[in-house]
This record gives structure tokens, sequence and C-alpha cells, in this order.
């Protein structure tokens, strides 16, 4: 690929733009930007980017899907992030003089995000390295056991990368300690080992299993966590683990499922702040750009770029405005005292509407905000039917009498309800194991957690396919149809699905 580092005015740029950033306030590790062509970055966006990452189809198709909408003018990628330490970032050469400085000053937003956000706190930054080290490994893999075995397994996994416990990001440094020393089969220097921790709990398990008697299958979960002390609890949520502890894999496929495990909660925090972390990427732009950057001759251009990030659909919410206006919004609140019991139970319209208390929190509360939320407690406390009403916002559905998209509501809790569910598990089914010996024949049961959405039929027997496809026994799944327990399971030859 072709990036290298920003010299020259860019670089001067970098330094200016840094200045203003850092007399705001942003905190963040240092920034490494380079600069690229628009090939590259779509290599790079396609790998989430990481420039060193397993070969697999997906990213190839990430990329042509990204080189076409550019090359037909359907969309353009200014800059990447990578949430690392230090930051990495990526400049689109093609960009306008007015774009780089948009980008840079966006750039340290992320980067302050990434630092001080509470869900990102243990997340690895040395995720570099840890990423070419995957793609070494499964390339090695790919060479002795053939890239089309390996290729297909990945397949499968990446079906359930969404099957993961937000709680496991938070895991006590001392906690995680004991687990990785867990993990160890044996008490020996392994200082030369490169098994990821994965691969060495499979082992340590398959060597707890080889010592049970013959054909003793797993205990169901209940019993199976009683007998383990809090380090070694498995949440029910975290399904790719317990295919790690009681799958019958090969140790290959157990590494590559630690690895992929190990990735998708690195991504995780990136998919729970989608909203509050490009609302607060797009805030800190517009701030330094307008009160610190922009000179007169650039407000045309500036604005309408910064319009075109922040436009709207009429079917989709647009994470940078609904992030920026909210943001906003709280600036304002805190600003004019616009919160707190008195001003929530007041009760006249005229005297609610004028309130200005003049306190002057709006920066510290913002930052506050930035510490400590996700997407979903960011919309539950802050989106207001004031803001919902200033925006305009509404619900929609189709209409297959006109064959359109209409307008459903605009109601203010219908459409934060709505917001919130698409939200909850980033819009996916929270599915739990059950039991690992359920019938007592080594069957996996699964659970749908029903959140008033039912499971998509389709979707969970394909699923259910996969699972099978690496636990080799019978996979079940019981959830809730229009009111009625559903039981579905796949045998390795049919699904069955029934009451």
């Amino acid at each position: 690929m072709r990036s290298k580092p920003i010299d020259g005015a860019l670089a001067e740029l970098r330094i200016e733009i840094e200045k203003y950033a850092l007399e705001y306030g942003l905190d963040y590790y240092p920034v490494v930007f380079e600069v690229c062509d628009y090939d590259t970055i779509n290599i790079l966006a396609a790998q989430g980017g990481f420039p060193a990452r397993y070969p697999h189809w997906r990213f190839g198709m990430d990329y042509d899907q990204l080189s076409k909408g550019y090359a037909y003018g359907l969309q353009k990628i200014y800059e990447m992030v990578v949430n690392t330490k230090p930051c990495y970032a990526y400049l689109l050469n093609a960009n306008h003089w007015v774009d780089q400085k948009i980008v840079m000053a966006h750039v340290f937003g992320h980067a302050d995000f990434f630092k001080n956000n509470y869900w990102f706190s243990n997340t690895d930054k040395n995720m570099m390295d840890v990423m070419a080290n995957h793609g070494t490994k499964i390339r090695r893999y790919m060479d002795r056991y053939g890239q089309d075995a390996v290729e297909v397994f990945i397949d499968k996994i990446l079906s359930l990368e969404n099957l993961l416990d937000p709680a496991v990001l938070f895991e006590t440094p001392e906690v995680a300690r004991r687990r990785m020393a867990s993990m160890v089969v044996e008490e020996q220097d392994d200082s030369s080992d490169d098994r990821s921790s994965a691969l060495k709990s499979f082992m340590r398990q398959k060597a707890r299993n080889d010592g049970d008697q013959v054909g003793q299958a797993p205990l169901p979960i209940e019993d199976h966590n009683s007998d383990y002390d809090s380090e070694r609890y498995i949440s029910p949520r975290d399904v790719m683990l317990y295919l790690i502890e009681h799958a019958p894999l090969e140790e290959w496929q157990a590494d590559i499922l630690g690895i992929l495990r190990e990735e998708a909660y690195y991504f995780l925090p990136q998919r729970m702040t989608k909203i509050m972390n490009e609302g607060w990427a797009s805030y800190w732009h517009s701030t330094i750009m307008t009160q610190k950057a922009l000179k007169a001759s650039e407000i045309i251009d500036f604005a309408d770029h910064h319009a075109g990030v922040m436009a709207m659909s009429k079917q989709n919410i647009n994470p940078y405005k609904i992030g920026i206006e909210l943001f906003r919004d709280i600036e304002y609140r805190w600003n004019t005292g616009k919160f707190g019991k008195e001003y929530l139970e007041c009760t006249n319209m005229e005297v609610k509407e004028n309130w200005n208390l003049d306190t002057g929190l709006g920066r510290e509360k913002i930052f506050e905000v930035r510490k400590s939320h996700n997407d979903i407690t960011f919309i539950d406390e802050f989106f207001t039917q004031e803001f919902c009403e200033r925006q305009q916002l509404f619900t929609y559905k189709y209409n297959s009498r006109t064959g359109r998209y209409e307008i459903d509501s605009r109601e203010f809790e219908e459409i934060k309800g709505k917001l919130l569910t698409s939200l909850t598990n980033f819009g996916q089914p929270v599915i739990e194991v059950e039991a690992v010996n359920f019938k007592n024949r080594g069957e996996l049961l699964l659970r749908h957690v029903h959140q008033g959405v039912d499971l998509d039929l389709n979707y969970a027997a394909e699923t259910l396919k996969n699972i099978h496809f690496i636990w080799k026994r019978p996979v079940n799944i019981s959830t809730t149809q229009e009111g009625v327990e559903t039981f579905m399971s796949f045998d390795g030859k049919e699904i069955k699905t029934g009451s």
C-alpha cells in the first residue's frame, strides 16, 4: 500500500490544528498522520484501518464496494483513525485544503474519545501489532491446512461475531490476570509460546476433559459454572468463548476462533458508541474550524462540506448529525440551567422557554458525558422531547399500497423507543447459552432474550447451521414468536421448528 508520513505544509497545518485542540482541553495519545491515495484508503477502510490483517474474501468484497462508490461519485472517505497508541490517522491526498483542516480537527476529537471514554478503557492499544500477528498466524494455518478449509471456518465464525457480552470489556486487570493464569495448561515457562490465550484455554479444557470418564458430556451451564470461581466464570452471552471451551475443535480452529473473538471485542466499543464518537469528533471539528482555524475565503467550502456530512436521510439516522446536535443541546442546557428538578417541574411554558440561569456549565458537562456514556445511555438520558421536536424527527414505515416509505409517527415516545431499540445490541438479537449438555446428549441449547422484537427465523436457521458446523452435535434455540414460545433445532440434516 502507498502511504507516507505527512510533511511540508501538511505537517505545519497539523501543528496549528493540534494547538487549537489542546487549548480546548482535548486529551489524547500521540497521533501519527499519514497521507495516501484513494485506493490505499479504500483498502484500509475495508480492513478496519489495519494494513496487515488476515486474508479473507470479505475484505476484498468491502474494498470493491468502496472503490465503486468512489469511482461513481456515490461516496468518499476523507479520513480514517485507528484506536491504538499512538493513534494512526490516514488522510486522503486528494482532499481540498479546507478538508484537511476539518479532518485533522475531527481526528483529534476521535483520539480524545478513544483515550477517555470508559467503554474503550480496556481495549488493547497495541492492536496494530496484534492484528499483524493474527494475520501471520492465520496465513500459516492456511499454508498448513489449506486456504479453503481455513476460510470456510472463518466464514462460520464471522456469522457469530455479534454474539458478545459488553460486560467482558470491563473485566478488571486482576481478574484478567487470574484468568490468563488459569488458561496455562501446566506451570511452566512459556515465554516462547506464541499460542493465543484462547488456544491455551482450549488446551487446558481438553486436558481436563481427557481426564474425565470416557463419553462424559459437558455439564449444563448452571452446574459447569458452579465448579468455577469468579475468574473462570463465562458469561452466557459470550457464545464464542463457550465454543472455545466445549466444542470438539482442532487446535488451529480453537486458535482462530480465539483470534476472531479478540478482534470482535476490540471493535465492540466502536459499535457501542458510533453516535457519540462521531458526534464528539464532529463537534470539535466544527468548533475548531468556526472559532479558530477557518479563513474568510474558506467559509463557503467549509459550510458546503460540513453540511454534506451532516445531511439527514429520510430513512436513516445520521450518527454525525444526531451526535453533534445532542452534544450542542447538552452544552446549551447546562449553560442556561435547563436541567434539574426545578426546571423539569416548571409548568409555565413561557418561563420554561426563556429559562436562563447563565450557569456556564455546558463545556464541563459535555466532557463529563463523553467520559462515561455509550450510545444507549446517551440517547436515553439526553434525547428529550424538545430536542426531538427541534430536529423534526419521525418514524417511518413501508407502505405496500403506495410502494413508498412514509411517515408513521411524530410522537416523541415512539421515536425515542424505536431509536433505543435499534441501538440495543446494535439492532441484533441477544442470544445466551442455556445449556451445553441439553437432553443429556451433548446438545447445545441457546436462548433468545426477547426484547420486544421477534427473532428472524430465517437468519436463526442459518446461524444454527453455522454453530452446528463447529459444535458437531445438534444445536437448539428457544425464542418467542408472536407471544408463543417457539423451539428451533438443527441436527445436521434439517431444521425443525415447534412450540
